[in-house]
């Protein structure tokens, strides 16, 4: 019963990023997609800033002595928002969120069977690539 929420969060945060990605595209086309970039983060900085000082300042503390890769997911995620914004007002929600799907999955697949970064190694196995070429086949018909 636990995964089904785990996996109902997953679905749901799929949807969110495509209605997010939709909404940040026409708004970066509006205002550039930069500063559309800087929205979606200032916004969620201002809502979580008074929770995270009365509630969890000694765990942002903690987190400058974590491994300096831990940290990077801040860089990343603000690349990932400047380049899906700059690809959705061009190419269409569609169209770029199926082309993220087979970035992320051809990484996930690599990052697993080596354990990267600390997670669970999975290996790589024919199983594996048989359902990521049905997954690209699936994804290059939708592009």
């Amino acid at each position: 019963m636990q995964n089904l929420v785990f996996i109902v969060a997953s679905f749901v945060a799929g949807v969110v990023l495509s209605v997010e990605s939709a909404i940040g595209g026409v708004f970066g086309e509006s205002i550039g997609d930069l500063e559309a970039s800087f929205y979606v983060f200032f916004v969620p900085l201002v809502l979580s800033l008074p929770y995270v000082l009365t509630r969890s300042r000694l765990k942002i503390k903690h987190a400058f002595t974590l491994p300096k890769h831990e940290l990077g997911g801040g860089v990343l995620g603000a690349l990932y928002v400047v380049l899906l914004f700059m690809s959705v007002s061009e190419l269409g929600v569609g169209i770029a969120m199926a082309l993220v799907l087979m970035g992320q999955l051809g990484v996930s697949v690599v990052v697993e069977h080596h354990g990267w970064a600390g997670v669970q190694k999975i290996p790589f196995n024919r199983d594996r690539l048989f359902a990521m070429c049905l997954f690209a086949a699936a994804l290059f018909l939708i592009v």
